[in-house]
């Protein structure tokens, strides 16, 4: 059975996708989807912290340079969960 976030990564029409801010294996640790130590959790969620900050500089470019990408990402990342 494939996972609703496995399914979340994939596009119709386009490849597969690996990550956008989570690879899949990161997501099975954080939502404990996979039974993995502490160790390898917090190890993925501080490398999801890391992609926060370069994500940070990723939407000061598309602020100056492509702002209506800027307003589809804001969509997306700012939607309620329904």
């Amino acid at each position: 059975m494939v996972s609703k976030y496995a399914m979340a990564a994939q596009i119709p029409g386009r490849m597969a996708r690996t990550r956008a801010l989570m690879t899949e294996t990161e997501r099975k640790y954080i939502t404990r989807e996979e039974d993995v130590s502490d160790s390898k959790r917090y190890q993925a969620i501080a490398r999801v912290r890391d992609r926060l900050e370069v994500l940070e500089q990723d939407v000061d470019a598309l602020a100056e340079h492509h702002p209506k990408l800027l307003g589809e990402l804001r969509d997306v990342v700012c939607k309620e969960n329904e």
